[in-house]
C-alpha cells in the first residue's frame, strides 16, 4: 500500500499555506535579481556576460533539474525531498547574500535553482494529496497560482525596494526566515508521502532526460543572449534533440521509467501540458518585454516600474478567484478557451502602448485584462496537467508541468524578445528610436497573442467535450478516459 495518511483537515489549511509561501519565495527568485542587477555588477565587478549568469545560472539549473528531482520525491518521499530542497535554496541564498566574488554568486544561483527543484514539484505534489477532491483542489492551486503570480510580481518591488533603500544581498538574506518556518512546521503538519512500491530510479532515464532539459534550456538562454547564429546554441539544441530520442527510446524499453510513455500520452495531461507551453511562452515574454518597455521607452524608474505592475498581481488574484467558478458552470474547455482569449485581447491592447501614453489610459487596461485571463487559466490548467495522477506519480506529474513551464518561458523569452529586437533594427532606419522600439514590442506581443489563440484552438478542438476536474486519487482515470473518447 502507499504510504500516505492524509492530515486532520484542519492541519490542511496551514500546511497549504506554508507550502504557498514557500513557492512564493522560489517564484520571487526568478526575477527578484533583475532590478539589482546594475548593484551587483558594481560590487562584485561583473563582466557584461558573467552577469547575465546570475540570472541564467538559476533557471538553468530549476528548468533542468526537475524531472529528476521530481521522480526522486515519489521514490524517496515528498516531504523529505521538499525539506531537503528548502534547506538546500536557503543555505544557497546565504552563500549569495554573502558573495564576496562573481564565481560565488553565480554559483550560488545555480545551487539555488537545483533547491527550487527539489522544492516545487514535492509541494504541487503533497497539495494534490492533500486536496484530492474536485472542487476543494481547484480551490487550492488557485490560492497557490496565486501567491505565485504575486511572487513574480511583488519581486520586483520588493528588488527595487531593497537594493535602493538597503543592499541587494537583502533579497537573498530576506529568505531565511521562510526557510527556517517551513523546515520547522511542515513536519508537524504533513505526513509522509512516497510509490507504494519499491522500485529503483531509472539511472539512464535520468542522465538523458536530465541532459536532455539542461542543453536545451542552456540552448534557449545562449539563444536570447547571441541570437540563432550563435554555435554554441545551436549546438547545445542539437544536443537536447539527440537526448530527447534517445530518452524516449530508453523510456520505451525500461521496466521502471522515470517518466512512463503511457503518462505524456494520456490525452487531457497532453493538451494541458502542451497549451501550458505556449502560454508560459507568451506570459514569460511579455513580463520581460513590459519591464524593459516601462523602463526604456516609457522612462519609469525601477522601482516606479516594480510598482506600475501590481495591479497585474490584483488581476490575477481576481481572475483566480473566478476561476472556479466559470469550472463549475462551464466546464473546463470553454472557461480555458475563454481565458485565453481574453489574455489575448489583452496582449493586442498591451501591443498598442505608444511612448506618448499614460499609464492610465495606455498600459493598465491592457495589463489587467491579461492578468484576469491569467488567473482564469492557471488554476484549471493546473489541475488538468494533473488529472489522474496518484500516490505513484504525483511528483513525476507536478515536475512535468513545472518543466513545462519553465521550458516554454525559456523558449518564450529567446524567440519573442529576438522577434523585437530584428523588428526594432529593421524600423529604426526611418525611425526614431522609441517608435522603432516600440514597434518590436508591438510585434513581439501580436505574436504572443498568436501563441495564445492558438493554445484556445488546440483546447477546442483536443480536450474532450465531457470533461470536467477530476480529484487525482482512485477515481480519476475512468472519468479521464470516458473523455479522452469523446
Amino acid at each position: 500500500m502507499p504510504i500516505h495518511h492524509p492530515p486532520r483537515h484542519g492541519r490542511r489549511r496551514p500546511a497549504l499555506v506554508v507550502l504557498c509561501f514557500v513557492q512564493f519565495m522560489l517564484v520571487l527568485d526568478d526575477n527578484v535579481v533583475s532590478v539589482a542587477l546594475p548593484s551587483m555588477r558594481e560590487d562584485l565587478g561583473f563582466g557584461a556576460a558573467g552577469l547575465a549568469w546570475v540570472v541564467n545560472a538559476y533557471f538553468l539549473a530549476f528548468g533542468g533539474l526537475l524531472l529528476l528531482f521530481g521522480r526522486m520525491a515519489d521514490l524517496l518521499g515528498r516531504r523529505r525531498v521538499f525539506l531537503t530542497g528548502v534547506a538546500l535554496f536557503g543555505a544557497a541564498s546565504l552563500v549569495c547574500g554573502l558573495a564576496q566574488e562573481p564565481w560565488q554568486l553565480v554559483a550560488g544561483r545555480f545551487v539555488q535553482g537545483a533547491g527550487a527543484a527539489m522544492a516545487s514539484p514535492a509541494a504541487l505534489a503533497l497539495i494534490a494529496l492533500l486536496f484530492p477532491g474536485t472542487g476543494e483542489r481547484a480551490r487550492a492551486f488557485g490560492i497557490w497560482g496565486g501567491i505565485a503570480a504575486l511572487g513574480g510580481t511583488v519581486g520586483l518591488v520588493i528588488s527595487g525596494a531593497l537594493t535602493g533603500l538597503a543592499s541587494w544581498r537583502w533579497i537573498f538574506l530576506i529568505n531565511l526566515p521562510v526557510v527556517l518556518a517551513a523546515v520547522v512546521l511542515l513536519p508537524r503538519l504533513v505526513p509522509e508521502s512516497r510509490a507504494g512500491r519499491a522500485v529503483r530510479l531509472d539511472v539512464p532515464g535520468a542522465v538523458l532526460g536530465t541532459g536532455a532539459l539542461v542543453a536545451l534550456v542552456y540552448g534557449l538562454l545562449r539563444t536570447g543572449e547571441s541570437g540563432w547564429g550563435d554555435t554554441a546554441a545551436v549546438g547545445s539544441l542539437g544536443l537536447a534533440v539527440l537526448l530527447a530520442v534517445a530518452f524516449v527510446a530508453v523510456e520505451a524499453r525500461t521496466a521502471e521509467p522515470l517518466v512512463p510513455l503511457s503518462f505524456l500520452s494520456f490525452r487531457v495531461r497532453a493538451v494541458a501540458n502542451g497549451t501550458t507551453l505556449l502560454y508560459s511562452a507568451a506570459m514569460y515574454a511579455m513580463a520581460f518585454l513590459l519591464m524593459v518597455h516601462l523602463q526604456t521607452v516609457l522612462g519609469y524608474r525601477p522601482l516606479t516600474a516594480g510598482l506600475a505592475y501590481l495591479p497585474y498581481g490584483a488581476g490575477i488574484l481576481v481572475g483566480m478567484w473566478l476561476s472556479s467558478r466559470a469550472v463549475a458552470r462551464l466546464g473546463v474547455r470553454p472557461a480555458l478557451v475563454m481565458s485565453f482569449l481574453i489574455s489575448a485581447a489583452g496582449l493586442l491592447m498591451l501591443s498598442g502602448v505608444a511612448p506618448s501614453d499614460g499609464y492610465a489610459s495606455g498600459v493598465l487596461p491592457g495589463m489587467l485584462i491579461t492578468s484576469l485571463g491569467c488567473g482564469l487559466s492557471l488554476p484549471t490548467l493546473t489541475v488538468a496537467a494533473l488529472t489522474g495522477t496518484t500516490e505513484e506519480n504525483a511528483g513525476v506529474g507536478s515536475a512535468v508541468l513545472s518543466s513545462v513551464q519553465q521550458v516554454g518561458g525559456a523558449v518564450g523569452v529567446a524567440v519573442l524578445v529576438a522577434l523585437a529586437s530584428r523588428r526594432s533594427d529593421a524600423l529604426a532606419a526611418r525611425e526614431g528610436p522609441l517608435h522603432a522600439a516600440t514597434g518590436g514590442f508591438s510585434f513581439a506581443l501580436a505574436v504572443a497573442a498568436a501563441l495564445l489563440v492558438l493554445g484556445a484552438v488546440l483546447i477546442g478542438a483536443l480536450l474532450g467535450k465531457k470533461h470536467r476536474p477530476e480529484g487525482a486519487l482512485g477515481t480519476a482515470e475512468a472519468p479521464v478516459a470516458h473523455a479522452d473518447r469523446t
